[in-house]
């Protein structure tokens, strides 16, 4: 016999529901416990499982439709059954009593009866969270516990609010119960005050984020002879430099060719600025501190690499002064040493592009036709589309990729 599904309460607060998603069609077989269709409330979209089997034969609410708690979402029944009667019945008026031909009075003192209410349908249990001291559980919940003779009210909800679901029913144990005194969970949570160094951060971020129209540009840089090249630098007495240093070179040699990518946004004018500050992004306690490397596209490498670490000592003992961060004209993100591959990164403002430097990573490449073994490292650059056109970024990128790909163009 054809039975009807109503639209499920499924939060306190829900008087109707989307249907967002059909997973059976008119003509598919349901089995109880099997995943009819998906439920868009208030609140959030939830799973609706059949809590009987059958045939679907009528779909109420079509996808995308809104429908009231209560209403008609489906009909399942025998393959083949007429349920017309049964929709008409479902959607006619409630019968008005007729009046009697000969009313008995009744005392004025006396209330008047109520009148019969009228039969209705008889409708799917509703799974709804109760305020009043009954079990929150859903019918299919219900239903499976009934089955197993699982005392419902002893089980656990992981549903919304306390509901308790299929799965709970499933997993429960009255042995592990028992014998468990420790709650599975507890919610707990602290707040850290909001630092004046991470409000200005979150502050010039947001800015450049949502004002600066941000378009990005990857490219991968083989960095064999940069690993030779520093290599053969660091063997000498007293002399260390790091990957950094060459990027941060190699991006400033770069800038002086491609003085257009080393400008800034200043709303009725572009400067294009013809001397190239590096600003160097340094993690502290409370966020990040850009400091500045000066004419970087002049320095020689060991000098670049002194500033920096000095630059990062400042930082971590909070000694660096408003002249050490202002005035960048390009910045370099670099979070190779933390194991990150690829990454984009927001533009440092006033600047029209950052690059976000990613690890290098031995993988396999193809060289004379062959694949042998190769170290690759990923950048990625962000530029402002006001200032900065894609085939100018890319054509800042091929100079930088050849610089580091070709270290003695930029140490000589």
């Amino acid at each position: 016999m054809a039975e009807i599904v109503r639209m499920p309460k499924l939060s306190d607060t829900m008087t109707e529901g989307v249907v967002a998603e059909w997973h059976k069609k008119v003509g598919d077989e349901v089995e109880s416990g099997e995943l009819l269709a998906e439920i868009e409330t208030d609140k959030a979209t939830m799973e609706f499982e059949s809590f009987q089997d059958g045939v679907l034969l009528h779909i109420g609410v079509e996808k995308g439709q809104t429908a009231p708690v209560d209403s008609i979402l489906a009909v399942l029944g025998v393959k083949g059954e007429d349920i017309t009667a049964l929709l008409k019945e479902d959607a006619a008026p409630a019968p008005k009593e007729e009046p009697k031909a000969a009313p008995v009075p009744t005392p004025a003192a006396a209330p008047a009866p109520a009148p019969t209410p009228a039969p209705v349908a008889a409708a799917a249990p509703v799974a709804a969270p109760s305020s009043n001291g009954r079990v929150k559980a859903s019918p299919l919940a219900k239903k499976l516990a009934e089955d197993k003779g699982v005392d419902i009210a002893a089980v656990p909800g992981s549903g919304e609010g306390g509901r308790i679901v299929k799965r709970d029913i499933e997993n429960y144990s009255p042995a592990a119960m028992m014998h468990s005194t420790v709650a599975p969970g507890t919610e707990k949570f602290h707040e850290v005050p909001v630092s004046q160094m991470r409000k200005t951060i979150a502050r010039r971020l947001s800015d450049s984020k949502f004002t600066a129209p941000h378009f990005y540009l990857t490219v991968s840089i083989d960095m064999d002879n940069a690993i030779a090249a520093r290599k053969a630098i660091n063997a000498q007495d007293g002399v260390k430099v790091s990957f950094n240093d060459l990027v941060i070179k190699a991006a400033a040699v770069a800038l002086k060719k491609h003085p257009e990518v080393n400008s800034a946004w200043m709303d009725d004018v572009i400067r294009v600025n013809e001397h190239v500050h590096i600003g160097v992004a340094v993690a502290v306690e409370d966020g990040l501190l850009v400091p500045v490397v000066r004419f970087a596209d002049s320095k020689p490498l060991t000098v670049i690499n002194a500033e920096v670490k000095d630059y990062a000592e400042k930082a971590r003992t909070k000694k660096l002064q408003p002249s050490d961060w202002e005035g960048n004209t390009f910045t370099i993100s670099n979070l190779g040493m933390f194991g990150i591959e690829e990454f984009t990164a927001i533009i440092n403002t006033p600047d029209s592009c950052i690059m976000a430097v990613g690890g290098i990573s031995q993988v396999p490449v193809v060289k004379n036709g062959e694949i042998v073994p190769g170290n690759v490292m990923k950048v990625t650059l962000s530029c402002d589309h006001r200032t900065v056109d894609g085939a100018l970024g890319a054509a800042f990128l091929q100079t930088f990729k050849q610089l580091l790909e070709n270290p003695v163009m930029m140490i000589a």
